[in-house]
């Protein structure tokens, strides 16, 4: 990994005359609707400038970033998918291991940071975009906002199924919008064929699925343990459970994921538990906090351990969902 020793002074200044050079990518103020369908000018044989609304911020892309910092594992695949790799100038807050088919893209990934950077070290990338999993990182305790970012000319891009604002938050999210973005992300990164591609195999693959049988009760555990933080009714946990057959017991909730009281679990008596499987949280220890608490090792799942593991990056809004959802499909099998 490489460290540059550069003054905050310094660093600005690099950034501002790089940006001259790098391709232009602006953000302006909030749209008045919600869009996911890029513009692009008539003629142009490349496909640009692209403009789209993002959470609610205009991004003008006029080429193709060529100087990219990516926020989370779901960005960071997803461009190592479309064939980006040597694009990435820096990554960070990943939130595991790559998956084996892209171990060999990812090999020489540039990882800054264990958690979101700050914005010094950003801009001493010189990027010219940076491409965040959660709105949350684009502040000025993290990599900066993107108004500002925007005024040393690099664009920004936060994945549309963590947009938070009315009209833009995902309700529910559905496996198009996952689609949605990967398409979205071809246009902006000058990757549309790969993006294509890569839509239809996820398609094929989603399409393969054979459920299990909707008479199966599922709870999804990401963590807590005096409050248990679980998977709601309209993000990611819930559409891969469903696409597996399993119903939530949680699904009434109105969120993505919710903290509720370990009485509401042992209420609901899920017949299986998704335990996500995080290095600061992992599978095991959620396992083991629940053979040991007296209430729920009565739980018909924590008695005959009726336990799904899934690893975090794949649990996220990502090129990973499709196959989470196969992978619980086949642990439910198993379990038999």
């Amino acid at each position: 990994m490489t460290h540059l020793l550069l003054t905050r002074v310094s660093v600005l200044a690099a950034v501002a005359a790089s940006a001259l050079l790098l391709s232009g990518c602006a953000a302006a103020s909030p749209a008045a609707t919600p869009s996911t369908t890029p513009s692009t000018s008539a003629g142009d044989a490349a496909g640009y400038p692209v403009t789209i609304d993002n959470c609610g911020t205009e991004v003008t892309v006029e080429s193709a970033p060529e100087r990219i910092v990516t926020i989370k594992s779901s960005t960071t695949e997803l461009l190592l998918a479309l064939g980006l790799g040597d694009r990435i100038v820096g990554s960070a807050f990943l939130d595991g291991p790559l998956p084996a088919s892209l171990e060999k893209a990812g090999a020489d990934l540039n990882v800054v940071s264990d958690f979101v950077p700050g914005q010094e070290a950003v801009l001493g990338l010189t990027p010219d975009f940076v491409y965040g999993g959660w709105e949350s990182s684009f502040s000025a305790e993290g990599v900066g906002e993107r108004a500002g970012l925007a005024d040393l000319g690099i664009g920004s891009y936060v994945s549309p199924a963590a947009c938070k604002g009315e009209g833009y938050m995902p309700d529910p999210l559905t496996f198009d919008a996952v689609f949605d973005e990967i398409t979205e992300a071809g246009a902006l990164f000058g990757a549309e064929e790969a993006a294509a591609d890569l839509v239809a195999d996820q398609q094929e693959d989603l399409a393969a699925l054979t459920p299990a049988g909707k008479d199966t009760t599922a709870l999804w555990y990401s963590s807590g343990t005096d409050a248990p933080y679980v998977g709601a009714g309209i993000g990611s946990p819930n559409m891969i459970m469903a696409a597996a057959g399993l119903n939530n017991v949680f699904a009434n909730v109105e969120d993505t994921w919710t903290s509720v009281g370990w009485e509401s679990v042992i209420a609901a008596n899920p017949s299986v538990i998704v335990l996500v499987d995080a290095i600061w949280n992992t599978a095991a220890s959620k396992i083991e906090n629940l053979e040991a608490n007296p209430a729920t090792q009565q739980l018909d799942a924590v008695t005959n351990q009726r336990y799904i593991v899934l690893p975090f990056a794949a649990t996220e809004a990502g090129i990973r969902n499709v196959d989470a959802a196969a992978s619980t499909i086949e642990q439910l099998a198993a379990l038999q």
